[in-house]
């Protein structure tokens, strides 16, 4: 199966001032990006939400860069070529994203915190997918139900 935007010729800026764009468009009021080693950051505050998301990038140094698919290895020039076009896809599909779900806000299909839920920014830094996916795990695993609610210091309170 194909990637989507796997041949995009629209650069990681570009999609960056789209997502930017839209968001503005439907409302956000603060918007920002940044990167950290291989992870790309992008958040921003609407509905009285912080919502980040952390795009990992390609790893530069991947064979998936330094080979062709017959494992012949590329010319430098050519595997930075091929690193970049990797990164222009993850943005045009990060840019889809975060439109497509605006959009199903706009049209009633969902509500926002049900969107961005797994995005959305908590008071200590990390995100609700992030606190939320191991014990979402351990349940299935266990058969049992997480607690509600943390305690006052973050411990699991029943």
């Amino acid at each position: 199966m194909t990637r989507y935007a796997e041949n995009t010729s629209v650069s990681s800026e570009r999609s960056r001032a789209e997502i930017e764009q839209t968001l503005s468009r439907y409302g956000a009021d603060g918007f920002m990006y940044g990167w950290d080693g291989g992870t790309a950051v992008l958040a921003f505050q609407m509905n009285g939400r912080r919502i980040r998301f952390d795009l990992a990038m390609p790893d530069r140094n991947s064979r998936e860069f330094s080979l062709t698919e017959t494992g012949r290895e590329r010319a430098p020039a050519q595997a930075a070529k091929a690193w970049e076009q990797a990164c222009r896809q993850r943005w045009r599909a990060l840019a889809l994203v975060i439109k497509a779900k605006l959009e199903a806000v706009e049209s009633g299909i969902t509500e926002f915190e049900e969107e961005f839920l797994a995005h959305i920014v908590l008071p200590n830094g990390g995100t609700v997918g992030s606190w939320m996916l191991p014990q979402v795990g351990e349940a299935y695993q266990t058969g049992k139900m997480p607690p509600l609610l943390p305690g006052p210091n973050g411990e699991a309170k029943e």
